[in-house]
């Protein structure tokens, strides 16, 4: 039961068999009742043939009794005594008595009981309750059920009792039985065609369902084999097959094969970023560890400055990798407010002693208020001006704009500026342009990277352009807080 095909074939069935078992009960319960009323209708028809002869003034002895096995016919007085039963009629139930003789009274055709007048009460049916003389009740006759005996054999009878009054206002009850062993057989048989060909017909169900499952789950099983053999071979290169149908298997094979592309891509990426910086973290190692080396053999020689350069350039990559490690393992910015007019002057009054002056445009009055961690905005604004500084022949500008619903920092130079083609690559790790590929001068290529991630998780953009100057505009954009 821990396969999707067995629960499958199993809740089919189940379905299957409580509708089936609805429907059979639906049907049975249709069919008896329909056998019953054909039942009444006989009953009633052979109950008024009988009232008919006796309205009619006929003598109980001259009354025909046909079909006495099929309709038992048993007639009782006012007075509930039996003046008439079929002939073989031994033993009756479900009607007005259990009585099977009749018993001595006024045949039909004489004078009327004393409590009978010779007015037209009854004749008129002014009670309401009985038929006039000589009529039978046209009113709906009542039915029951029972047993009858007749010959020696007991049966099953729908009985239908009809009142009807003779010429001499005698109010006569006459009760005729209908079989109901064809209704039986028939509710027998058909329950038992039922009982006979619903075990079947659920096992049919149960192995077509089986069989149509697994040939639709078959693409599933080619799935989970490529990548249990992925996961073994560790190939990411390798994709799951996807199987022609447009249906929701192809689909779940498609975005698996769209999920290794983009694993893969990661995987590839975090080689490379791990390659990478173990290429910027050896140079200044080895260059640290030669100058401690020199200095331990002959320390009039040791480079000083150099040394703390180097340590210096270690302490920053090592602080760069790790931001970078944080972002990429999906940490998310602060809630502070910043107001990036206020952390943009700040940043730039720190930097009295560059080698380029920077101007800014910036109103304090201005409302630049974003959402967000303070220490990565400023680390942002102040990787910008690293590069811009960096490239600059000898003018470097920010500026802090409202831009549509969210606040536009720009900064410029006017050094040689970004080749269109490579606008996009600067922003990937460890990558520096040809004229800044110097150890020194080109850092190792992490600042723009760094820029890029820190406002795409604050929900904002940074893209590179061509300023007026003529050199590069950085142009970060971030949300208004709200």
């Amino acid at each position: 039961m821990r396969s999707v095909r067995a629960r499958a074939a199993l809740g089919a069935t189940l379905v299957v068999a409580v509708a089936l078992v609805a429907a059979g009960l639906a049907v049975l319960l249709v069919l008896r009742a329909n056998l019953i009323d054909q039942a009444d209708l006989q009953a009633e028809v052979a109950a008024r043939e009988v009232a008919g002869e006796l309205a009619t003034g006929t003598l109980y002895a001259e009354v025909e009794l046909d079909d006495e096995e099929d309709h038992p016919v048993q007639v009782t007085d006012e007075e509930g005594r039996v003046v008439l039963v079929s002939k073989d009629l031994r033993a009756v139930t479900g009607t007005g008595t259990s009585g099977v003789t009749p018993v001595p009274s006024a045949p039909a055709g004489a004078s009327p009981s004393p409590g009978d007048d010779d007015d037209d009460g009854d004749e008129d049916g002014d009670d309401g309750a009985r038929p006039g003389r000589g009529e039978v009740s046209s009113d709906d006759p009542d039915f029951s059920e029972g047993t009858a005996t007749v010959d020696g054999t007991t049966a099953d009878y729908r009985f239908a009792a009809v009142e009807a009054t003779t010429p001499e206002g005698v109010t006569l009850t006459v009760y005729a039985g209908a079989p109901l062993a064809a209704e039986q057989e028939a509710v027998n048989t058909v329950r038992g065609a039922m009982l006979t060909g619903l075990p079947l017909l659920l096992v049919v169900v149960a192995g077509v369902t089986w069989l149509v499952t697994r040939r639709a789950l078959r693409p599933v099983e080619g799935i989970r084999r490529e990548l249990a053999a992925i996961t073994a071979s560790e190939d990411l290169a390798r994709r799951v097959p996807e199987p022609g149908s447009r249906d929701e298997i192809a689909a779940l094979a498609r975005t698996t094969n769209e999920t290794l592309t983009v694993l893969e891509a990661s995987v590839e990426r975090q080689r490379r970023f791990v390659a990478d910086a173990s290429h910027e973290l050896r140079s200044p190692i080895a260059s640290l560890r030669t100058q401690l080396e020199v200095a331990e053999a002959h320390p009039e020689l040791l480079d000083l400055p150099g040394a703390v350069a180097d340590t210096v350039r270690l302490q920053v990559l090592a602080a760069d990798l790790l931001l970078l490690a944080r972002l990429d393992a999906g940490e998310k910015p602060g809630s502070a407010t910043v107001e990036l007019g206020a952390l943009v002057r700040e940043e730039v009054s720190q930097r009295t002693g560059d080698r380029i002056a920077v101007s800014v445009e910036a109103p304090e009055d201005g409302a630049f208020e974003v959402s967000g961690s303070r220490g990565q905005l400023s680390r942002v604004v102040g990787n910008l001006l690293d590069n811009a500084q960096r490239h600059a022949d000898g003018r470097v500008a920010v500026s802090v704009a409202a831009d549509g619903g969210g606040v536009r920092v720009e900064v410029r130079d006017d050094g040689a500026g970004v080749p269109e083609d490579e606008r996009e690559r600067i922003f990937e790790r460890f990558v520096r342009l040809d004229d800044a590929r110097s150890r020194d001068d080109g850092g190792a290529g992490l600042g723009l990277a760094i820029a890029r991630d820190v406002a795409a998780r604050h929900g904002g953009t940074l893209t590179v352009h061509a300023a007026a100057e003529g050199g590069a505009a950085f142009r970060l954009w971030l949300p208004r807080s709200a």
